[in-house]
């Protein structure tokens, strides 16, 4: 398991003993069915999805690759699991006798978490992605991140050593250039950032750039015809099961954010911070509000069902606010002045 100094970036100076354990929030228990397959020693788990497409994760993040006759194709490398990306790749091609070196490179899209590990990689793989990810790695300039050098704009077929991947770009969604990667043959989809195995969405909706693009993305992804997803974090894979309850998830979450928007009265924000021209005051006070409100219903039916549903609800609810206010046109009874 990595270090929490890895997961955050390193320690942050004069600060190793500003929070104890006793002075942290509790939350409730993950379930069961949340957790992924226990890691080896070295802090990983490699597996079989189907033929010769496996997995890699170490229960925060995850990988995969195909192994073929050439050579391997990886898709992604999270700097969590790191040089256990080459470890669990010569697990598996030692066990079945073909080749090690891994020859083509996929990225799903260019944020740091899931591709700086890269550089391991060498100067010699072919990197994939799409047009914009190109452009934003060469403008972020990191060595951990090479930029790819063979790009598409819509649709790309990679065929390596009898194997074959399809990806696609279906518009802006978790990120401008975030990708599609169907493995057809293995019947599997790999789609980062958008749906999350057994938990509820990271912080703000996937911290997603795009929150209508994201939702739309879930329906994108359904009309492929997958049985195992690689969702890109946590510790397990998915079933399309795990899709329609996050499906239901966002629905409940929409609804009731819409509800409470519609009927939380701003009057009382507008008289306490008003008089003293604290516009900021008033908003802050009153959207945090309707995000607490609206998230309330939410949690108490997915605790339990989904893990975190008690950590994010409130953070993924204010996510679906601001795209209802500016992305639908949804302004609540504080939108026009009468």
């Amino acid at each position: 398991m990595p270090a929490a100094a890895t997961l955050i970036g390193g320690t942050l100076p004069g600060t190793a003993a500003a929070a104890e354990a006793s002075d942290l929030p509790e939350f409730a228990p993950v379930p069961r069915s949340a957790l992924g397959p226990a890691l080896n020693a070295d802090g990983y788990f490699v597996g079989r999805i189907k033929g010769n497409l496996y997995w890699v994760t170490d229960s925060y993040y995850q990988s995969m690759f195909l192994s073929t006759r050439d050579g391997v194709v990886l898709v992604d490398a999270p700097p969590s699991i790191g040089r256990n990306l080459l470890r669990a790749i010569d697990d598996v091609t030692r066990a079945n006798g073909r080749p090690s070196k891994v020859t083509h490179q996929v990225y799903s899209h260019s944020h740091a978490d899931h591709i700086a590990a890269s550089a391991i990689l060498g100067k010699d793989v072919v990197r994939i992605g799409h047009t914009e990810t190109r452009r934003l790695l060469l403008i972020d300039a990191d060595p951990n991140r090479p930029a790819p050098t063979v790009t598409f704009d819509d649709r790309y077929t990679l065929r390596v050593g009898g194997e074959r991947l399809e990806l696609a770009y279906h518009g802006p969604n978790h990120t401008q250039d975030n990708i599609f990667i169907h493995a057809p043959d293995q019947e599997t989809l790999m789609v980062v950032d958008v749906f999350y195995p057994g938990w509820v969405p990271f912080t703000g909706l996937a911290v997603s750039q795009d929150i209508r693009g994201w939702v739309t993305a879930h329906d994108e992804a359904m009309r492929y015809p997958w049985k195992t997803l690689v969702g890109g974090h946590v510790g397990r894979l998915g079933v399309r099961s795990d899709a329609d309850l996050q499906q239901q998830y966002v629905a409940d979450l929409d609804a009731s954010t819409r509800a409470t928007y519609g009927s939380l009265d701003p009057t009382p924000f507008f008289d306490r911070y008003g008089p003293s021209g604290n516009a900021w005051a008033i908003f802050k006070t009153y959207l945090d509000a309707i995000a607490q409100q609206a998230a309330l219903p939410v949690t108490a039916k997915y605790t339990g069902m989904l893990a975190g549903a008690d950590v994010y609800t409130t953070d993924n609810a204010f996510a679906m606010l601001e795209s209802l206010r500016a992305d639908y046109g949804v302004l609540g009874p504080s939108g026009i002045h009468p």
